[in-house]
């Protein structure tokens, strides 16, 4: 083959010649042929696998095909025929585990140990996990999106190689079970330098030299020198020693020559290669004085063809697992380290907390994830620095650490003080941080990780919510909350689906007139019990798990059906108000959302008020206020919502062009209006009459409130003095009425 094969497969309409063998056909000239199934259930793969091996002759034997379009025909030709080389075989087929199934039959069920298996798939989610490559003694494993002619050329070279030998040698039984035994063994993920002292302990075995000989072998990685990793014999003590260094020069310059020149040799004993993955590689020498024969060379062979197999998988285990317990980005063990360590046995008592960086998302969305991830490396060094290695730092979330030590070393004062000093970030002025919190004392006899981290995870989450910038140490109690809180969320989420939600409506009128000029929409739930669940209960929650995009979706559909069931029955300014939450204003297609359902119930959208707190807006006025734009463009009308009790209010109102203030209900009727005189809300008024703003006053309760409001200018009232919120049909009486 030339370079220019080496390249992925295009399928193409499958091709008849000469490469194709019948099932008869080659089962009467086995002796003239390598025979090959492959098994796949795509025609397409069959045909590319016949053009990428056509013509090809491995051991002085051309290739001879046979084909499956199904694990289970698959099945069926082996049982007939155990004459096969090679079995191609496809990973995911009438089953996503099919051709594992079938590599398990084969060897399980059918007790054949001499047929060599290439797996392959087009889907690398359902790929084996290392200890099925093992168990199973499979040769090769690649994915059809990587799968090169030269790479099938190869796999299918090499196990045919290993097929040939393993016929040749199965008169000396004793030798093959033993190099199948080691690939077991081998093929066992327990580290590079245990890997190479199983080599050392299987070539022995294998070759059956005197427990004196010297065997050895030694690691080669890129930019690093040659290591002496394992040996028996003279040499045990000069293990862990680079190669360079090793007192006996033969032994010197056939491991090293080995390496360099990537080829096994036998005279003068015997120097095997392994090679791996990254350009890493083994070497193994056996200082045997007699020559090798047939047999034992070609067990050599076999060996060397297989723990190359096992060599890979040992290196990709490695990986793997770094990947599963370590944090890229900042070098640090992750949430899987620490629930490991968690786990492991305790001979005193211990804690854990977690500290969350606060206002860390800000960072990200005002500079860039650059910025914060500089950040972050520099909070990682000073925790690392700050503690002996008996704590365990981790990184458990986005900007949250997890520390975990002996009580002595770890406490709160310790935390606390990493946040006193500024953090030296890259092309930045020193940053000032602070972090939130939660501690858990950890006894002897604890719990699982994952209650233990839970119980935790509580303590943050309530003093984020209470007290930010602090520490607060678990309380059974938090857990019952936590627990009454999921329980609610999953039964806010089956009300959604069901009939428990619905909505109430609650009139606002003219002050000047005692007209009806629209109605606020207002959630509420019934439990399957019949009880109410008070809205501030569920609302805060459905934000936080970020239901609130789905309840709020609804709402606003339905609030829409009912304005345009009414047309009839009120004037074309009749208003409905829907209060929108801040998670999902921000959502991308919120205006398209809302254009989509205006045309879908018929409605126009200057009928359609939508309420925003000053909360919503004050966060990315400019983001803000380019929605607000969009939205009244299109028609909707925007009010800001409990105006007065939030601290941007007259930033807000310089950037937004909105239609309506909403004076909360505290400085109508509550403790600020008694001891005030409504001082407040004619502030506001008078406020929104120098800016052209209309004027919603909410909780008017008594007829003075009512007067002293219409006298001020207010434009509407809402409150129990007119309706306390109704069902859409008790609404109809009020207009009736």
């Amino acid at each position: 083959m030339s370079p220019s094969d080496d390249e992925l497969f295009a399928f193409a309409a499958p091709e008849s010649g000469p490469d194709v063998q019948s099932h008869d056909s080659l089962h009467s000239h086995a002796r003239a042929h390598w025979p090959v199934l492959v098994v796949d259930d795509e025609p397409d793969v069959h045909a590319v696998t016949l053009l990428a091996l056509r013509g090809v002759v491995t051991e002085n034997l051309p290739l001879a095909f046979a084909h499956a379009y199904s694990a289970a025909e698959a099945l069926a030709v082996l049982r007939d025929r155990r004459d096969f080389a090679v079995a191609i075989v496809d990973v995911v087929m009438e089953r996503e585990d099919a051709g594992l199934q079938l590599v398990r039959q084969i060897r399980e069920e059918l007790g054949n140990v001499a047929l060599r298996i290439i797996l392959r798939t087009g889907q690398p989610g359902y790929a084996p996990e290392v200890e099925t490559i093992r168990q199973y003694d499979i040769n090769d494993y690649k994915t059809k999106a990587e799968l090169t002619r030269v790479r099938l050329f190869t796999s299918v070279t090499m196990a045919i190689r290993s097929f040939a030998l393993i016929n040749q040698l199965n008169a000396n039984r004793r030798g093959l079970e033993q190099v199948l035994s080691c690939m077991r063994e081998l093929g066992k993920p327990e580290g590079l330098t245990r890997f190479a002292a199983g080599i050392v302990t299987q070539l022995r075995a294998l070759l059956q030299v005197e427990e004196e000989c010297l065997v050895c072998a030694a690691m080669e990685m890129p930019d690093t020198p040659a290591m002496l990793l394992a040996a028996a014999g003279r040499l045990s003590s000069s293990v862990g020693q680079p190669l360079a260094d090793i007192p006996e020069p033969n032994v010197r310059q056939r491991l090293s020559r080995t390496l360099s020149s990537r080829q096994s040799s036998f005279t003068d004993g015997a120097c095997i290669f392994v090679p791996g993955e990254r350009q890493q590689a083994l070497a193994a020498y056996i200082d045997i004085r007699r020559p090798l024969d047939n047999t034992e060379r070609g067990l050599l062979d076999v060996f060397c063809s297989n723990i190359s197999v096992a060599f890979e998988n040992l290196q990709l285990h490695g990986t793997i697992s770094h990947l599963a317990f370590a944090d890229e980005l900042l070098g640090l063990p992750n949430r899987n380290s620490l629930a490991q360590a968690l786990n492991a046995k305790l001979d005193e008592p211990y804690t854990l907390a977690l500290v969350d960086l606060d206002s860390f998302s800000d960072i990200n969305s005002l500079l860039d994830n650059s910025f914060g991830d500089d950040v972050l490396r520099a909070v990682s060094k000073r925790i690392r620095a700050a503690f002996s290695p008996t704590v365990h730092v981790s990184r458990v979330g986005p900007d949250v650490f997890g520390l975990f030590g002996p009580c002595a070393e770890l406490h709160v004062g310790a935390v606390m003080d990493l946040f006193a000093l500024p953090f030296e970030v890259p092309d930045s002025a020193p940053l000032r941080l602070s972090a939130t919190s939660g501690w858990l004392g950890v006894e002897v006899e604890k719990p699982s990780a994952a209650t233990l981290l839970k119980n935790v995870g509580a303590a943050l989450k309530r003093s984020k919510q209470l007290h930010r910038g602090q520490a607060l140490w678990y309380q059974p109690e938090l857990a019952s909350e936590a627990r009454d809180r999921m329980q609610l969320l999953s039964e806010l989420r089956a009300a959604l689906s069901s009939s428990g939600l619905f909505l109430e409506y609650q009139p606002f009128v003219n002050l000047q007139t005692g007209a009806f000029v629209g109605a606020e929409a207002l959630l509420r739930w019934r439990r399957d019990n019949g009880s109410l669940v008070p809205p501030d209960r569920f609302i805060a929650l459905a934000e936080q798990s970020r239901l609130i995009i789905p309840l709020g979706n609804w709402v606003l559909r339905s609030a829409m059906r009912w304005r345009a069931a009414m047309a009839d029955m009120v004037g074309p300014e009749f208003r409905v108000a829907v209060n929108i939450s801040q998670v999902q204003f921000r959502e991308p297609d919120f205006l398209e959302r809302l254009i989509e359902f205006a045309a879908e119930c018929g409605v126009q959208p200057h009928w359609v008020e939508l309420e925003l707190t000053e909360s919503v807006v004050a966060d990315n006025i400019a983001l803000t206020a380019q929605k607000v734009h969009a939205l009244r463009q299109q028609g909707f009308a925007i009010a800001i919502d409990d105006f007065g009790t939030g601290f941007s209010s007259l930033s807000v109102l310089q950037h937004l062009p909105v239609d309506r203030l909403k004076i909360d209900r505290s400085f109508v009727s509550g403790d600020s209006a008694r001891s005030s005189g409504m001082a407040v809300a004619y502030t506001v008024l008078t406020l929104a009459k120098q800016l052209g703003v209309k004027t919603i006053a909410e909780g008017i309760e008594t007829l003075e409130q009512r007067d002293q409001l219409a006298a001020a200018g207010c434009d509407d009232g809402q409150g129990y003095l007119f309706s306390k919120p109704v069902d859409p049909v008790a609404f109809q009486a009020l207009l009736l009425a």
